[in-house]
């Protein structure tokens, strides 16, 4: 008994000197010297406020509200104005849509449709299918007015304050020269970008929406 208890007291010192600064460190204000600046103690803040916010953060049941938003989020457009309807697998068209993009943070008058999203509904987008918006671009106005080939770029460049780029195309004949010069370009789109023919982008959306028909093989 008597050696379980002499144990016991070893530990308590032993704990006791683990946790405790050495003699030299423990200094007080009445034995510091004036004469001696730098040895002078000096009270640590105390952060125990960062470390439960540390904390709460980590276990996801608070937010830092300095966090930075994603990069990849697009801005609401309640209010939009016209949807524009964009092949998001076209690479040059992107180009061009990105650009709009970047306007409409400002506006928020445009609302991005990418055709090519399996999710993409024609009874969402007044019955336009899959087929008839990859021939050319297509635009629709709130009010349910289809807008197409030119005129929907111009509405598009309109509502973001760029009216002034495709305002000529108003007038003839400069607007049946655009259309015809756009009609041009959305036929051989994607031969200009190194896409296979409409039909076999077709039959490849086609096979995959059958595959596609139960979600968990569409998820997997």
């Amino acid at each position: 008994m008597a050696a379980f208890r002499n144990a016991i007291s070893v530990g308590k010192q032993a704990n006791t000197s683990l946790f405790s600064l050495p003699r030299f460190l423990r200094t007080t204000p009445n034995h510091i010297s004036a004469s001696n600046p730098f040895l002078r103690s000096t009270p640590l803040p105390r952060h125990q406020s960062g470390l439960k916010f540390s904390i709460r953060s980590i276990n996801g049941t608070a937010v830092d509200p300095m966090a930075p938003k994603k990069e990849n989020q697009e801005p609401s457009s309640q209010n939009w104005e016209i949807k524009m309807l964009y092949d998001g697998e076209c690479p040059l068209c992107m180009r061009e849509v990105n650009m709009l993009k970047d306007r409409n943070e400002k506006y928020g008058t445009i609302k991005f449709v990418d055709i090519s999203s399996d999710e993409y509904s024609p009874e969402d987008n007044q019955g336009l299918d899959y087929k008839t918006v990859m021939g050319r671009i297509h635009g629709i106005l709130s009010d349910g007015t289809i807008v197409k080939d030119v005129e929907a770029f111009r509405k598009l460049y309109e509502v973001v304050g760029l009216g002034w780029v495709y305002a000529i195309t108003k007038y003839e004949p400069v607007a049946s020269i655009a259309d015809a010069v756009y009609g041009v370009w959305a036929k051989y789109r994607l031969q200009v970008t190194g896409r296979p023919p409409l039909e076999e982008v077709l039959e490849t959306r086609r096979k995959k929406k059958e595959i596609c028909e139960d979600d968990k093989v569409c998820k997997m």
